[in-house]
């Protein structure tokens, strides 16, 4: 099964800012924390990150839901210079409700200078039927929320000017 949740904001930043900022910036300033969701803490094996077909190993802080350490591979689908961005979060080493891989997407379309229509999709992949209830509820009550968080976080990124990690 497939759910997906989108969240579409305003960025008042330039398009290049709005477009790099949540992939080259920091993760662990994005990715900060909520309810079950671990912490992020660091990469490893990231020195090609934000190119297609290339990946990094995410990890994680202790947490309710993970026991910290290694935690995820994040790997690059897509990328068209700004205007999008594909991932897929995949290999997680704990249980994940039935959900084996998410793919976010990152959209970026200028609608004048400095403002920046901002469209960020994720899709939430699980293949255990007896959980689809759950699986759907998840993603359109706590994902949705913790989207929202994650948006919020890459914005103050974004307008802070942010230094970026990578290319």
């Amino acid at each position: 099964m497939k759910t997906s949740v989108t969240v579409k904001t305003i960025f008042n930043c330039s398009l290049e800012r709005a477009f790099k900022t949540p992939m080259l910036c920091d993760v662990s300033k994005v990715h900060t924390g909520y309810g079950i969701m671990p912490k992020v803490t660091h990469c490893t094996e990231d020195e090609n990150w934000g190119k297609p077909g290339f990946s990094k190993k995410v990890f994680v802080a202790k947490s309710f839901s993970q026991k910290g350490g290694f935690a995820s591979v994040d790997k690059v689908i897509e990328r068209i210079e700004n205007k999008y961005w594909r991932i897929e979060v995949s290999e997680f080493q704990s249980w994940m409700l039935g959900f084996y891989k998410f793919e976010g997407e990152w959209k970026t379309t200028e609608i004048e200078a400095n403002k920046i229509l901002v469209e960020y999709t994720y899709t939430l992949f699980s293949n255990v039927a007896l959980f689809y209830p759950l699986n759907w509820l998840f993603a359109r009550l706590f994902w949705l929320a913790y989207m929202k968080r994650v948006l919020e976080n890459i914005k103050k990124l974004a307008y802070n000017r942010e230094p970026y990690l990578y290319d």
